[in-house]
């Protein structure tokens, strides 16, 4: 009976030290990961080929994580050589997204012409003196095209107005046809 006895508080005794030296080690761990984070941001900061604020950092067990921006591949490169080269870093995973300013001005602009044929069209719905389920909007580069056919001059005017007073239109193209009455 003392030897089990014994023997359960030699093993609590073992467990309680054990699950201390792995708290100890998890918080240094942390503890190096925080300061490699810090020393990483840092570097991409000073560099004045890249747009830091553009990207990304995040170290888990001393493995550098790059996300975000960057204009070319070889942004992307240097980032990474920069991060890899510091003291401690074991590895980098590079997952940075080279976006040049040609592919991010496309793409803000095709929204943006989607937005606009998204609020020309509900305009056009919304206003009772527009019959706005005859008219067809499409949206090129902030050009609306307007095409269908309206029942009066009046109510081609109003289509007109209520396209080119909408927000980011650059100019209108009316296509549209008055109904023969």
């Amino acid at each position: 009976m003392k030897n089990s006895i014994r023997s359960i508080i030699a093993l609590t005794l073992f467990t309680a030290g054990s699950t201390t030296a792995f708290a100890d080690n998890t918080w240094e761990d942390k503890s190096k990961d925080a300061w490699l984070d810090g020393k990483a941001e840092t570097t991409l900061l000073f560099n004045s080929h890249l747009n830091s604020f553009d990207i990304n950092t995040d170290v888990q067990d001393r493995v550098v994580i790059l996300t975000g921006k960057v204009d070319s591949a070889v942004d992307k490169s240097l980032a990474e050589e920069l991060v890899a080269s510091l003291e401690g870093v074991e590895s980098v995973d590079n997952k940075l997204s080279v976006i040049n300013k040609k592919q991010e001005s496309e793409l803000v602009a095709s929204l943006t012409d989607s937005k606009v044929e998204a609020v020309v069209k509900s305009k056009l719905l919304m206003s009772s003196d527009v019959s706005g389920t005859s008219i067809e909007v499409e949206v090129l580069n902030g050009v609306v095209i307007l095409t269908g056919e309206v029942d009066s001059d009046s109510e081609e005017e109003l289509a007109v107005m209520i396209a080119k007073n909408s927000e980011d239109v650059k100019s209108v193209i009316n296509k549209l046809e008055v109904a023969d009455s």
